[in-house]
């Protein structure tokens, strides 16, 4: 029985990037959306993480600064799958 999820996430911190959609299915990444934010970096990091087991990105995103921020977006999709884990 597989498992399809979908997230919606609104990041916080003042990152550029204003609404993830994150779909998730056997606790891997089928797809990731960005609303606003750089659209080169959107397409790339979506095209990085799919098929990626939802730890592996947590590990791999969360802790990314953005200049003098303490988050950036990549992080924000790290804090939207753990926000996904702890409601499982």
């Amino acid at each position: 029985m597989e498992d399809k999820q979908q997230i919606v996430y609104i990041p916080q911190g003042g990152v550029c990037s204003k609404k993830l959609l994150i779909d998730i299915e056997d606790n891997r990444i089928t797809d990731l959306r960005v609303e606003r934010g750089c659209e080169g970096n959107a397409q790339g990091i979506s095209a990085l993480i799919k098929g990626m087991s939802v730890d592996e990105a947590i590990s791999r995103l969360e802790g990314i600064c953005c200049g003098s921020k303490t988050t950036s977006c990549p992080d924000q999709i790290a804090q939207a799958l753990k926000t996904y884990q702890s409601e499982l």
